[in-house]
């Protein structure tokens, strides 16, 4: 039990000859309880330090994110689609041909001092199939089709579009050849 705040009250029991035992009084700090108490706030600090630095590495859509590219890679399981698929732009589809054969085959052309096409501009109103004809040719060469909107590099913070337009090109170059398509790119001069 705990000593009561009455001073006198030693004096009086030793006077009547009681033999008092007295220890130091424990508040429970060396409990495994008192240790766990002491160390919550480093632990919660920790773990949610732990939780922001997985969501920095993990990519686009997360918290820290914002600097990944948001280039899509359109596979097999999204249908592949031929020249078959296009119709109405048979002067557009007879250009691309000629691309799609390079894909194929550069070598052919390089022993004849061909030089790589860099770029294709499809030029048209919304709805005249720029898109489908961009994902024909990447369907008829076999290649790998990443697309993203011009939209999508302009931020309000300076640097995050130079560092998307950085990561999708990085991304082209490990799945290398293939076809980047950038949708709206006029976009990206109108700010």
């Amino acid at each position: 039990t705990y000593s009561p705040g009455d001073p006198s009250l030693v004096s009086r029991l030793q006077d009547k000859n009681v033999t008092i035992n007295a220890r130091p009084e424990t508040d429970g700090s060396n409990s495994l309880f008192g240790y766990l108490i002491s160390w919550l706030p480093m632990i919660l600090i920790l773990g949610v330090w732990i939780f922001f630095m997985r969501q920095m590495q993990s990519g686009s859509g997360r918290a820290m994110g914002f600097g990944k590219s948001k280039a899509k890679l359109l596979t097999e399981a999204h249908g592949r689609v031929t020249f078959q698929d296009v119709a109405g732009v048979d002067e557009a589809k007879e250009d691309l041909e000629e691309i799609v054969e390079f894909l194929r085959d550069p070598q052919k052309f390089q022993r004849l001092g061909g030089k790589i096409p860099r770029g294709v501009l499809l030029v048209g109103p919304p709805g005249t199939g720029k898109t489908l004809l961009a994902r024909s040719v990447a369907g008829e060469a076999n290649v790998p089709f990443f697309t993203i909107s011009g939209s999508d590099f302009v931020e309000m913070f300076v640097g995050v579009g130079a560092s998307r337009v950085r990561d999708m090109f990085d991304q082209a170059t490990k799945n290398a050849p293939c076809i980047i398509f950038i949708d709206e790119i006029d976009a990206v001069g109108r700010h």
